[in-house]
């Protein structure tokens, strides 16, 4: 069975930094891409960052800059980074695995975690 589980959420001040973890178990996804994706309330589900197999990278424009996708393989985790954050980047931000190459479309990821709340205060 595969599970997806994020941590390193909570609540920071403006400027602050935070780094998600999100541990992927069930199967090797060595060969896929891995993503961020957030949902601030009221709001629909976006992309933040992809990152695939052999580490080429994407971001979101709103991000980009600021935060920092990477991998471990060999731990079959992945981390965002997240500095200088800002009250809207206030989400539960969830990680995801997709087959297609670097997809920002949510209908394009196969495994999705159940999320962490992140909280910038002013």
């Amino acid at each position: 069975q595969v599970q997806l589980v994020e941590s390193g959420g909570g609540l920071v001040q403006a400027g602050g930094s935070l780094r998600l973890s999100c541990a992927a178990s069930g199967r090797t996804f060595s060969r896929y891409s891995m993503a961020w994706f957030r949902q601030a309330p009221g709001k629909e589900r976006e992309f933040v960052a992809a990152v695939n197999w052999n580490s080429g990278r994407a971001y979101a424009d709103s991000v980009k800059g600021r935060f920092t996708i990477s991998r471990d393989n060999a731990e079959n985790t992945v981390y965002l980074q997240m500095n200088n954050l800002k009250p809207e980047d206030t989400a539960v931000y969830s990680c995801a695995v997709s087959r297609q190459f670097m997809v920002r479309a949510t209908s394009g990821y196969d495994y999705w975690g159940q999320g962490t709340q992140v909280t910038v205060s002013t």
